[in-house]
């Protein structure tokens, strides 16, 4: 790879959020010689869990790519059991330079063989699913293990983008786009990770979620299954 061929691929699947996505593109389009492509099992659209729509070409169509990045949503579970897509994810991130992921983005490069062994980060409320696909979950913000970087839930994908555009392209890069994004949050909460919110919304926002815990559980223990299938066969 040179900075004058830098090819990028997003593997986008139905319910995506969108940030997970979006964020992460902003920053990482902007990189020299970027080549961004969106890609899906089928092709045609992808729609976000917010509405949000995005067209897409076939990923078995994309040849390879330097940096692989896949984001988390709602449809991650689905996804983990699509074995056409999950089989390019593999083929894809094998042959990466960098294999990254944002928010439950890390479950779906889990479920493609290609965290074994490595830390990884994911989005506090399914950090412990990483277990069934041989990772180590890590609670922080962004996670390197090798070449595989991954990103904590949602926002953290800005920060994993500006730590991956100053490996590729070097800090002076990433802190012009950091500046030129004029990314210097000051929330006006500190209620962004379980450790510092006030008690009574962590319980509300995990009463929220915990709907999704068992069929997202089911998915993983299916996909998990399905790869250590793979591996004996």
């Amino acid at each position: 790879m040179t900075r004058q061929s830098l090819t990028i691929v997003f593997p986008l699947y139905q319910q995506i959020t969108q940030l997970d996505f979006t964020g992460p593109h902003q920053i990482l389009s902007r990189l020299p010689g970027a080549r961004v492509i969106r890609a899906s099992a089928d092709g045609g659209v992808v729609t976000a869990e917010d509405g949000l729509t995005f067209p897409t070409q076939r990923l078995a169509e994309v040849e390879a790519c330097d940096v692989l990045c896949v984001p988390g949503g709602f449809g991650c579970a689905e996804a983990m059991l699509d074995a056409a897509f999950i089989g390019e994810v593999r083929r894809l991130g094998l042959g990466a330079r960098y294999v990254t992921s944002v928010c439950t983005g890390s479950l779906i490069l889990g479920a493609a063989g290609l965290l074994r062994g490595r830390r990884a980060a994911c989005h506090w409320a399914w950090r412990d699913l990483l277990v069934p696909f041989g990772a180590t979950p890590d609670a922080a913000r962004v996670v390197r293990d090798g070449h595989v970087l991954t990103g904590g839930g949602v926002t953290a994908g800005l920060d994993f983008a500006l730590t991956l555009a100053a490996e590729i392209a070097g800090p002076d890069v990433a802190q012009a786009l950091q500046l030129g994004f004029e990314y210097s949050p000051e929330p006006p909460f500190d209620a962004g990770r379980p450790e510092t919110a006030p008690p009574q919304i962590l319980a509300a926002v995990e009463a929220h979620t915990a709907k999704m815990i068992a069929p997202r559980r089911e998915a993983v223990m299916a996909a998990a299954a399905a790869l250590r299938a793979g591996a004996d066969g």
